[in-house]
């Protein structure tokens, strides 16, 4: 029988496609701005990594209309999983994004360590500290590159998908600003970041990768905050905002250098 690829329908939020190569895949359309508007459906997606799309999902994909796909993902990445599959009239825009795992050394540590070294790097609370800091960096030091996703949306890059590798970490910051210049209220940008939680998006690892998704109870609990969505990540992220620049407003103007113009045009872009 041929697999059938899902349609959005006209109007409303598009019923979650079930795709076999991507993972965490979701549109963001719907969330509700602190002014009464709310997200567009249709307008920005998120999801883990194309590298794996089958020829379904491809097509699926390419039924959205999309103008850009972001890929906040390094070479390292891109090294153990693979680039992007091509999509048909599709920019793909790599603007590779601090990895809270970020390096060869520390994936070659996860894969081919012992429980007893993982222990020695994540243990004692060491893995969800290295997450919480890599999601305060993200926001202090990639503002170029922040500024320079949400400029390229409030010009041409709309319909856009964002991913990284799982879809969580770097294309959840990156999804949490861009959510932030559109005035979508932080309790919603934290909710739709925590679906990433969900079993059928949590990333997966390519079978013969060498890295493991799962060993002993002990290790694969060393492991889970490398691979969980946690509020308190996201919101170092928040609080990092309001501590550094006091607020959403200065962070949108003087570290991402958005004039009002380009905030109205975004969010004429992306907001109903």
């Amino acid at each position: 029988m041929t697999q059938q690829i899902p349609t959005p329908p006209p109007a409303g939020p598009a019923p979650e496609p079930q795709l076999a190569g991507v993972r965490n895949f979701r549109d963001v359309g719907g969330l509700p701005t602190l002014d009464g508007r709310r997200v567009r459906s249709g307008r920005l997606y998120r999801s883990g990594h194309l590298a794996h799309a089958t020829e379904t999902d491809a097509e699926f994909l390419e039924s959205l209309g999309l103008h850009t796909v972001f890929d906040f993902r390094n070479a390292v990445d891109q090294a153990l999983e693979g680039p992007d599959i091509p999509l048909a009239g599709v920019r793909n825009l790599n603007i590779p994004l601090s990895d809270p795992a970020a390096g060869a050394d520390f994936w070659s540590m996860v894969r081919d360590g012992d429980t007893e070294q993982l222990r020695g790097i994540l243990g004692d609370g060491r893995a969800a500290a290295r997450m919480t800091a890599s999601y305060r960096a993200m926001v202090v030091e990639r503002t170029a590159e922040h500024g320079r996703v949400l400029h390229a949306l409030a010009e041409d890059s709309v319909p856009a998908l964002m991913h990284c590798a799982a879809g969580k970490d770097r294309a959840g910051v990156a999804v949490a600003v861009t959510l932030l210049a559109l005035g979508v209220e932080r309790e919603a940008i934290l909710a739709d970041y925590l679906e990433s939680n969900a079993p059928h998006r949590r990333y997966r690892v390519r079978p013969g990768s060498g890295i493991p998704e799962a060993r002993s109870p002990e290790a694969t609990e060393l492991l889970a905050p490398l691979f969980d969505a946690r509020a308190a990540y996201l919101a170092a992220a928040f609080d990092t905002i309001d501590a550094h620049w006091g607020g959403t407003d200065r962070y949108l103007a003087e570290g991402l250098r958005l004039a009002p113009a380009t905030l109205d045009r975004l969010r004429d872009r992306l907001l109903a």
